[in-house]
């Protein structure tokens, strides 16, 4: 009969890492089944009542990635208080190349925590984004980073959507005529505003290219350059007026107007405690 394994995964990310190297690890032993519990992103102590009352119910043994100091050690100690093996799955080799080369073991997140905290720190940015493209949701803008406003077809979308990809959670809102701006856009505070502007010729072109997609025959003021051209002179006074910067995309790809946004961003940041003025 095979013999029944029991392994306790504890990850401080997403569980890849430890997950691989249990079973690669077990794939070495003969004539064995297992049945094996995993815990992801476990960086609290507040978790660990949980996961050690679970491996107390069936003691088997546990491997690990956490490697934040506190976690790691309170995981260690419960599991030795249950005679419960725990082993960080690095050790040996940390503890060999440490030895080696005659250095200090420095325990960190590895860089694919970081890889994954930052994963996720990009997903909730889109969604964030995806939830307020095109003017929508427009009253509840406090949780954006930036907001884009501009005339139609002015690469709101297409940068935001760039800026969601850096993780960074981007609004955008239309300048329709007639049509009021939310009122969040006038409220009082720290909201990085950005004005989006084109050349008319430029717009005009591509608003044009639009209706033919949309197989649009119909008359409309939508692509007329007279329009168009009161629409981005309008659309560049009301920036003056509330003081946002203005960003002319006309020469500019979505990247190279991210990249102005992004550092606009990184100035209003606040410098780290210990900065040297």
């Amino acid at each position: 009969m095979p013999k029944r394994i029991v392994l306790y995964l504890v990850s401080h990310a997403s569980g890849e890492l430890v997950e691989m190297m249990a079973r690669n690890a077990v794939a070495q032993l003969a004539d064995v089944t297992i049945e094996r519990t995993l815990w992801k992103f476990v960086r609290s102590l507040e978790q660990l009542p949980a996961i050690l009352g679970t491996i107390a119910q069936e003691p088997g043994f546990t491997m690990h990635t956490v490697a934040a100091t506190d976690v790691r050690l309170a995981l260690e100690e419960g599991c030795r208080q249950l005679r419960v093996p725990c082993m960080f799955v690095l050790e040996p080799a940390v503890s060999r190349l440490a030895e080696h080369f005659a250095t200090t073991i420095q325990y960190r997140p590895s860089a694919r925590d970081t890889i994954d905290e930052e994963y996720f720190r990009r997903v909730e940015a889109m969604k964030f984004t995806l939830a307020h493209d095109d003017g929508a949701a427009a009253d509840d803008l406090e949780g954006a980073d930036v907001v884009l406003v501009g005339v139609s077809r002015a690469t709101k979308t297409p940068t935001c959507m760039y800026l969601a990809s850096r993780g960074i959670k981007a609004a955008n809102v239309p300048l329709v005529p007639g049509v009021p701006l939310p009122e969040a856009l006038s409220r009082p505070g720290t909201l990085l505003v950005v004005g989006l502007t084109v050349d008319p010729g430029r717009l005009a072109n591509v608003r044009r290219a639009r209706l033919k997609a949309l197989a649009e025959n119909r008359e409309t003021d939508y692509a007329d350059f007279d329009e168009i051209g009161n629409e981005v002179r309008e659309a560049r006074r009301l920036f003056l007026r509330r003081g946002w910067p203005i960003i002319d995309v006309s020469n500019k790809s979505i990247e190279q107007t991210a990249s102005l946004i992004i550092a606009m961003l990184a100035k209003r940041s606040p410098p780290p405690p210990d900065a040297v003025p």
